[in-house]
């Protein structure tokens, strides 16, 4: 299949993306620098939404450095971390990134619509580049049986159309241009889902990403600064009966974990500061058809064991841009590129995804298990990198770097 390259107008382009999170920023940003005509939809008016993945890993931050915006990343607020804590059933662990190759040996704790807005600026700057903020992708757009644009919500409220060469699909684990085409994602289930929340951090507490796993629920503390962002684990499932006990149970549970924090916790006044994320781990068999492709989690979504997630979607991205950027501007888009785009990628999502399986099966669901005796035995895995440094630095290759790492393309290099 052949597409003829599109003569932009403000109802037609080269390159349509659904979705103005990571991927599809980055996604627009080198796409743009390749010269392609693209438009970047984004259905919310702004990027400040909380609670998201904010972590921008050693690999992305090398990205950001062969793109020219590290000196800019740089200047943002953001916290370092090179050391990841965890204590599994009483067993300590510990994840180092110190011995990463390269001048990133840590991964950034950064405010997510701060780095979005960076690559949006960025992107703002070449000329072939238009964001639609305030623009909600509706589905795709059919002609003889080829994907041919998107139908969207402009911010006036007003359904219309663009037709594009190529769609992208960046918009997430609950993609609707997925959902439209009426594809459903092999699921692998999860053992666990998440609270966020804030709690007060001072001066003297501890610094870094440190974590607790006893006994039915965990408890990850990351500093943000002047604020803990908080990670509460729970069984899959029992969101919605814990909530029904009051907020003061989540209260008991934090202290019971994690006791230095029984001065702040009061802090926590009502279930609405808490926000709850459904963990989702699955895979599209096929990421393409004829004028679409799928990447990030709308392709394979994550579960948030590494907080990699954003990392491999920006991966997807930074190939689909190198792969696609050439015929895109030369009209001559075929779905075999399309296909090489998951051919690149399919490996490492598997790879990772296998990974986050193992240690949902053999780490998380046995530290998730009510257990009436706190010293119940940790499970294996944890014993054995509990005794092994060596292990726990290729642990932190694999959440810092992670399999088959992207670098940008020469063309979109500053």
């Amino acid at each position: 299949m052949r597409h003829n390259g599109a003569v932009p107008t403000p109802e037609s382009t080269t390159c349509v993306i659904a979705g103005g999170g990571p991927a599809g920023m980055v996604l627009g940003l080198l796409l743009a620098r390749g010269g392609v005509p693209v438009v970047v939809m984004e259905k919310h008016a702004d990027f400040l939404r909380d609670f998201r993945g904010d972590t921008v890993h050693a690999s992305t931050l090398r990205l950001l450095d062969e793109l020219g915006l590290g000196a800019q990343f740089d200047a943002m607020p953001h916290r370092l971390v090179d050391d990841i804590s965890m204590q599994v059933q009483g067993v300590p662990i510990r994840i180092s990134l110190r011995r990463l190759p390269g001048r990133h040996k840590h991964i950034a704790l950064a405010p997510q619509w701060d780095f979005l807005e960076l690559l949006a600026t960025a992107a703002g700057s070449e000329p072939t580049f238009t964001l639609m903020r305030s623009t909600e992708v509706l589905g795709p757009l059919n002609r003889d049986g080829c994907v041919s644009g998107v139908r969207y919500r402009d911010a006036d409220g007003q359904t219309r159309e663009m037709r594009a060469d190529l769609t992208v699909a960046c918009d997430g684990r609950s993609s609707t241009l997925r959902t439209s085409m009426g594809l459903t994602p092999k699921s692998f289930g999860a053992p666990m889902d998440v609270w966020w929340f804030r709690l007060p951090r001072r001066p003297d507490d501890p610094p870094g990403l440190n974590g607790v796993f006893r006994s039915g629920h965990g408890c990850i503390v990351i500093d943000r600064g002047d604020y803990y962002q908080i990670a509460y684990v729970i069984p899959k499932g029992t969101d919605r009966a814990m909530r029904a006990e009051g907020v003061d149970v989540l209260r008991r549970h934090v202290v019971r974990l994690v006791p230095w924090l029984s001065d702040r916790v009061d802090a926590i006044t009502s279930w609405d500061e808490v926000k709850f994320l459904d963990v989702q781990l699955n895979r599209l068999r096929k990421w393409y058809t004829d004028g679409l492709l799928f990447i990030g989690d709308a392709a394979h979504a994550m579960s948030p064991v590494g907080g990699v997630g954003i990392n491999l979607a920006v991966a997807d991205a930074v190939a689909a841009a190198r792969i696609l950027a050439g015929p895109l501007r030369a009209g001559d888009l075929r779905t075999s590129r399309l296909a090489r785009v998951q051919a690149r990628r399919w490996l490492p999502a598997v790879m990772i995804q296998a990974v986050q399986r193992a240690i949902h099966a053999g780490v998380i669901a046995d530290a998730m298990a009510e257990n009436p005796d706190d010293a119940a035995k940790a499970p294996l895995p944890v014993r054995i990198v509990g005794r092994i440094p060596a292990l726990g630095e290729i642990a932190g290759y694999a959440v810092g770097i992670g399999p088959f790492p992207e670098h940008a393309p020469a063309f979109a290099r500053r």
